[in-house]
This record gives structure tokens, sequence and C-alpha cells, in this order.
């Protein structure tokens, strides 16, 4: 059974790219290059329909990444599996920044320093873990746009994970989040 790819793969209209990374538009308040989509009034840890206009790339991360940390292997079948990729990379990067007994607050203070972090890989850097499969950046100007970009998914992503592994209690993680802390997507991370 293969991995589940994204369904942005095959959108109409083809997003900006800098190398082979794209700039997918995402709901979001955090500022940044990415295209805002319209917000949604749904409670914070749920996502609209995948049919819906709301319905952003961040939303199939933590939709899929349960079910994809399962595989080491994945064919990367257009660009926005190159961001799926990525997301649950750094999903799973803030979920083992997350204590077992942790609160909200806490939880939320360390999860929002991980995304808040400015010193990250980005593709092309020697610390990228799978440079084979995405191209480098153009020149310094790409490069520094592509960091904005990944620095406000992180962001957004960082809020919307908080708001699913919290959803019930405000003072214990969810465990069905947390059994996932050791499993790493196609044996790598960030």
């Amino acid at each position: 059974m293969p991995a589940y790819n994204s369904i942005f793969n095959n959108d109409p209209s083809p997003p900006r790219l800098i190398g082979n990374f794209p700039l997918l538009p995402i709901r979001t308040k955090t500022r940044g290059p990415a295209y805002a989509l319209p917000p949604v009034s749904l409670p914070a840890h749920e996502s609209p329909d995948p049919d819906d206009e709301s319905y952003d790339i961040l939303d199939e991360v933590l939709a899929l990444f349960r079910a994809n940390t399962f595989f080491r292997n994945f064919e990367i079948q257009g660009p926005a599996d190159r961001l799926l990729v990525y997301g649950i990379w750094f999903v799973s990067d803030c979920l083992g920044k997350i204590k077992p007994k942790a609160s909200f607050r806490e939880a939320q203070k360390d999860v929002m320093n991980l995304a808040l972090d400015t010193h990250f890989a980005i593709p092309g850097d020697p610390a990228w873990p799978l440079n084979q499969m995405y191209e480098a950046p153009r020149d310094r100007q790409d490069a520094e746009q592509l960091k904005l970009y990944m620095s406000q998914v992180r962001q957004e992503l960082a809020v919307r994970l908080l708001a699913r592994v919290y959803a019930d209690d405000e003072t214990t993680p969810s465990k069905w989040w947390l059994s996932f802390v050791k499993r790493k997507f196609m044996g790598k991370g960030l």
C-alpha cells in the first residue's frame, strides 16, 4: 500500500515554485509571503472539508500525518508532496517537544520557540534531509523568500497542531497524538 499523496498535486493552477518547493496558499493570520485563504468559522481543532475553498495544505498535513508516519518510502508525485513531506517532518519535531504531562501553556512555549527559530535548514543547505529530491533556490533573494514562507508555514502548523493535541483537555496532551513521537516518516527528520 503506498503512502497518501497530496490532493494539491492535481490543482489546475500551478503554484509558484522556488527550486521545486511550492509556495501554496494557506489559511493564516501569520505575516509572510503566502497568499492567505479566507478564514473559517470552525473551532481551532477542526479543519474544513477538502472541497472547501479554505482547505489548505496544512490541514492536509495534519490529516495525513498519523497515516503517513508508518511509511518508510514515499513517492513524490508533484510539488505539493514536497511541502507535505516537510510539514510531516515539522509536526514530528513539534510532537517531540511536547512533554507527556505538559499543560497547554508549557507546550505552547516549547513548540512556538521551535516554530519561531530562524536557524533552520532549507533545500540546498547541507543539513537538509533530502537534498537529492529538492532543488536549491536559484539565488539569495529566492532563498530568503523560501525561508520566510517556510517560517510562516512552521508558525501556522504549530498553532493548529497545539489546538488538536489539546482539543479535549488543556492540562494534558492527547495520548493519541503523542504516541507518534518516536515514529520517523521515511526514517528521517528535521
